[in-house]
């Protein structure tokens, strides 16, 4: 028998971004009123890249007493920032959007740097996105009065904010653009696993010459996100992170004046009808769940594809897998980095596990894994039922699970049937079928033949346990308006 000549995958040369676009400092402090100090108590903590377990700097670790005067630094702030004409406030918003596009290669390079996510998902989505939400909420800064929520609406004050480490820079955009727009300070608390980006942005604020004290940038843990949102002398509270977290702001929250926008948890679903085009599906699918390592709360986690095209569609979306290529987050042909942090490698692990053992059957992409660093390889789940964890919670990983249906009214009970509702997906050649399927879906976004797709013309958000208020759009105003 001839020997089948097995031909080696097309390989390609290293491509990495340069590393020295980015001078990281040895260490860094807290950003009040307009300067960076230590904390009170002189804590510092690490913050590693993920993709290598290399320490990139030393941070202050900000305490009760730092958001104490970080929220006295916005309050005093604010009386001067909210009286500007929206004109002059644009400004500055605009000058920041400037600054983001200008060093845009050293931002990309830093959050992946720090994050663990591919450069070329950092580059070519995080920061034209993180620009576009300052740009357009500039927009809005003159135009208060003609956005629909009445006369002359008013800033709520001081707006105390706190951001996951999924997309670092962009969730910053969302919150920070729009609370400065509508004439707010700003108290915001990056994610302790991904503190640089903001301490970066930080410095652009200074070098826009954006007024002392209306934007404070403290890097610290959980217990410095919990000060701040109960801070009495906060107005707005605004989150995005995981629904046990969002449970206990609301919790702490109850009964103040406080007002509160929470973006939480997700199992998106992404629904496959039999006319879809496969090909363009498939991109899709890989782009709903792989994106970022699948670290994104409206994530297509559960894929949905009718009976009769199930095989052909897991076949063609196996062999998509087989190209992907994990490694280096730097190198511009990486399709998957590192997961962001060793805790949340071991929660992905214990819940593919547990798909496992709960009886789902388990297929990854053949591929090696880096020895330093946190990573997982691209895996989905078939014969996963609606009883199955890994098809209830959320696991925040590059991990798919495939379930399938028979009828359009199958497909948007099974897709309904889950305690959150972020968002979900449809892909069919029937335009029909689209507004009528996304019409009966409980989710805050729905995309029809394409996923994960961003724009801050549009509101964002959730129903359910994946939160509520709207981020993004003229709706996204309103969580920072007295209206």
């Amino acid at each position: 028998m001839a020997m089948e000549k097995k031909t080696a995958a097309f390989e390609y040369a290293p491509a990495p971004e340069s590393r020295s676009v980015v001078d990281i400092a040895p260490s860094y402090g807290l950003f009040i009123d307009g300067e960076f100090t230590e904390a009170a108590d002189g804590k510092v903590f690490k913050t590693v890249s993920p993709s290598t377990e290399e320490v990139l700097s030393e941070v202050a670790r900000a305490g009760a007493e730092d958001v104490d005067r970080a929220v006295k630094a916005a309050r005093k702030a604010f009386e001067k920032w909210s009286a500007l004409p929206g004109s002059e406030r644009a400004k500055y918003l605009f000058r920041i959007a400037r600054i983001i596009q200008e060093r845009s290669r050293e931002l990309a390079v830093l959050e992946t740097l720090d994050n663990g996510k591919p450069i070329k998902e950092t580059r070519d989505a995080d920061l034209p996105l993180v620009a576009a939400h300052f740009f357009y909420y500039a927009g809005w800064a003159d135009k208060l009065d003609h956005a629909g929520f009445g006369a002359n609406p008013r800033p709520l004050g001081v707006a105390g904010q706190v951001i996951p480490w999924n997309f670092p820079l962009l969730m910053l955009a969302w919150k920070i653009a729009p609370a400065l727009a509508t004439g707010n300070t700003v108290v915001l608390k990056p994610a302790e696993t991904t503190p640089l980006s903001a301490l970066f942005f930080a410095d652009i604020c200074r070098q826009a010459g954006l007024p002392k004290g209306v934007v404070n940038i403290l890097t610290g843990y959980g217990d410095a996100g919990q000060a701040l949102v109960e801070h009495p002398d906060v107005n707005k509270v605004a989150f995005t992170g995981s629904t046990a977290v969002g449970k206990a702001i609301a919790r702490s929250v109850a009964g103040t004046d406080k007002k509160v926008t929470l973006e939480l948890g997700g199992k998106g679903a992404n629904i496959v009808f039999d006319d879809a085009p496969i090909d363009q599906a498939v991109e899709g699918i890989v782009t709903g769940i792989f994106f970022n390592q699948g670290q994104v709360c409206c994530a297509g986690s559960r894929l949905l594809v009718q009976e009769s095209i199930q095989d052909e569609l897991l076949d063609s979306l196996k062999r998509r897998l087989s190209t992907l290529r994990l490694g280096d987050p730097l190198d511009k042909n990486t399709d998957i980095g590192a997961i962001n942090s060793a805790e949340q490698l071991a929660r992905i692990t214990a819940l593919t596990e547990t798909g496992e053992a709960e009886g789902a059957e388990r297929w990854s992409a053949p591929c090696e894994l880096p020895s330093a660093g946190y990573w997982f390889a691209p895996t989905l789940f078939t014969n996963v039922t609606q009883a199955h964890t890994i098809a209830r919670d959320e696991i925040f990983g590059p991990v798919l699970s495939v379930l399938s249906f028979r009828t359009p009214d199958e497909a948007v009970a099974k897709a309904n049937n889950s305690q959150y509702g972020l968002s979900a997906g449809i892909w069919t050649e029937k335009g029909s079928r689209i507004l009528a399927v996304a019409n009966k879906l409980r989710a805050g976004v729905v995309w029809a033949n394409t996923f994960n797709k961003f724009d801050p013309t549009s509101p964002f958000g959730g129903y359910k346990e994946s939160g509520f208020g709207r981020e993004g759009g003229r709706h996204g105003l309103e969580g920072y308006l007295d209206v």
